[in-house]
């Protein structure tokens, strides 16, 4: 007996060593849970007391077992290794028991931005991730989509963390770190009321994701502006990435950023925009319409999309929408910025991923190659050009 219960202790020791910390850094519109906003609980499916356009961040950590993490980042689903939907999953069931530490704030709501020495959430946010792109480490932004609880976010994005920083090759991969833009959709199932209701409330995100950005051009201009030269900016790039209404929320963001900018042209922030399952209009990049401007805000703009995704037809034929941008790609796309990419998933996903691909397999290797560095034409990624004369337009292989 007493040599069986000496075996149970040493498992149970080795299970404690795989235990590790999985930190996010996180911004929302959404309203705090507990007494103490600055203690709180969680975050919940209404915006903030403060309104629409108010933004906390901070960070949050997840207790998980690293083995079980490998284990979904091994796994083989049929279009290439990392299951990240079921590392979601499995994060989503760790973050029961998540830390999370809002950073304080000390602002006067009647005054403006600018007032003189505010204690800003913004500030103490940019300075950290400031100092993990000086460790070569890249920023991911990331917007989930409709139907997604605060715990699911948070989850989604360690999965997209973990996924990006799988070693591909044998290549010395560039490290990423993913930034949460999390806002009040609404996590629950009920696909005709809660639709309606995330869209609205993701027009409104957009204005606040758009004020965000609009604080870190102002932050990174600062920067440049320090000492009589200026202060020397990180190697590393900046990305955005967009998931189903995410993309709608970007949309708005657009709009806003395009009244509060100086100058006639959107700053370039990001080397890359990935639109992923992107729930808009399939004319959207058209002159007049939304996201025309996308471009000036990045290098390069990548739009994965399946016709076989199940939650498009949803927003397509039920919710009343023209077709999406998600389902088919663009409606034209000759008419496509020579800096927008349209990326079939359709040949590898279909039946096996339908809406989360971004997460799994070959896909999130192709946005890692993007990230990396590697041109669209790179032999190295799984896809070809789709037929026509359209230099832009791929299919994944």
């Amino acid at each position: 007996m007493p040599r069986k219960k000496e075996t149970t202790r040493r498992r149970s020791n080795t299970s404690g060593n795989s235990m590790r910390a999985y930190t996010l850094y996180y911004a929302t519109n959404r309203a705090h849970k507990g007494r103490d906003r600055w203690s709180p609980s969680g975050y919940g499916a209404d915006f903030s007391e403060d309104g629409s356009e108010n933004l906390r961040f901070g960070k949050v950590t997840v207790n998980a077992n690293s083995d079980q993490v490998g284990k979904h980042l091994a796994r083989g689903i049929g279009f290439g290794v990392g299951d990240g939907e079921t590392l979601a999953g499995y994060f989503s069931r760790q973050a029961r028991r998540m830390q999370i530490e809002a950073f304080e704030e000390v602002l006067n709501p009647a005054l403006p931005d600018t007032q003189q020495q505010p204690k800003l959430g913004s500030a103490r946010t940019f300075d950290e991730l400031q100092k993990n792109m000086r460790e070569s480490r890249d920023l991911l932004i990331f917007i989930h989509g409709f139907n997604v609880s605060w715990r699911d976010a948070v989850a989604s994005a360690l999965a997209l963390q973990e996924m990006l920083n799988l070693k591909h090759g044998g290549s010395a991969a560039k490290d990423v770190r993913v930034f949460l833009f999390t806002w009040p959709s609404d996590g629950l199932a009920l696909p005709y009321v809660s639709y309606k209701s995330d869209r609205t409330d993701a027009e409104a995100s957009g204005y606040a994701f758009g004020r965000g950005l609009l604080k870190l051009r102002d932050f990174i201009g600062a920067l440049r502006s320090r000492g009589p030269s200026g202060q020397v900016l990180c190697k590393q790039e900046l990305h955005l990435l967009c998931h189903s209404m995410g993309n709608y929320v970007l949309q708005n963001t657009l709009a806003r950023m395009a009244r509060f900018n100086p100058g006639s042209l959107l700053p370039r922030m990001f080397e890359h925009v990935f639109m992923c399952a992107p729930d808009v209009d399939d004319d959207v990049f058209e002159v007049g319409q939304p996201l025309v401007r996308l471009p000036e805000l990045t290098r390069s703009v990548s739009v994965y999309h399946n016709n076989g995704d199940t939650a498009m037809y949803v927003s397509d034929y039920t919710k009343g929408n023209p077709e999406r941008l998600g389902l088919a790609g663009a409606a034209k796309p000759a008419l496509l910025h020579n800096k927008i990419h349209q990326i079939d998933c359709s040949p590898v996903v279909n039946g096996l991923v339908e809406h989360s691909y971004f997460i799994a397999g070959s896909v999130n290797e192709d946005i890692r190659l993007s990230i990396q560095g590697l041109t669209q034409d790179d032999d190295t990624r799984h896809r070809g050009l789709a037929g026509g004369s359209w230099p832009n337009v791929w299919r994944m292989v």
